[in-house]
């Protein structure tokens, strides 16, 4: 089972940036090979996947509410996932996860998925 830690959310004001970091503390091996995502959900809204990239890195997908903004990537070798967030908007604002895709699929909730970390706050004000 994959077990991760979300860190790097925090307030900002609109047009900031952040950048989220996603280490797993167990399932190393499963990070290793599975394509990993971002997902997000905001109060009151339904969990979405937001952005995934495949076990290798080469291959990256995103929703289009975040395209030209977000940038996805992982690093094997340190067994870490990142989101660099850019020009973030009020409606940005939401519980962000990481956690694996069992596709190259944007916008599905991951309903299936049971095992979720504590995910990090990213707060964007206007």
């Amino acid at each position: 089972q994959l077990h991760v830690v979300e860190s790097g959310g925090d307030l900002v004001q609109a047009g900031g940036s952040l950048r989220l970091s996603c280490a797993p503390t167990r399932g190393t091996l499963i990070f290793k090979v599975n394509a990993m995502g971002w997902y997000r959900q905001a109060p009151g809204k339904e969990r979405e996947l937001v952005a995934v990239i495949d076990s290798t890195g080469f291959r990256k997908d995103y929703v289009e509410s975040v395209k030209g903004r977000f940038t996805i990537s992982r690093d094997n070798t340190k067994n870490m996932l990142y989101l660099q967030m850019n020009s973030l908007k009020p409606e940005d604002t939401a519980v962000y996860y990481c956690n694996r895709a069992t596709a190259l699929r944007v916008g599905i909730s991951g309903s299936d998925i049971t095992s979720w970390g504590q995910g990090t706050q990213v707060t964007v004000s206007s």
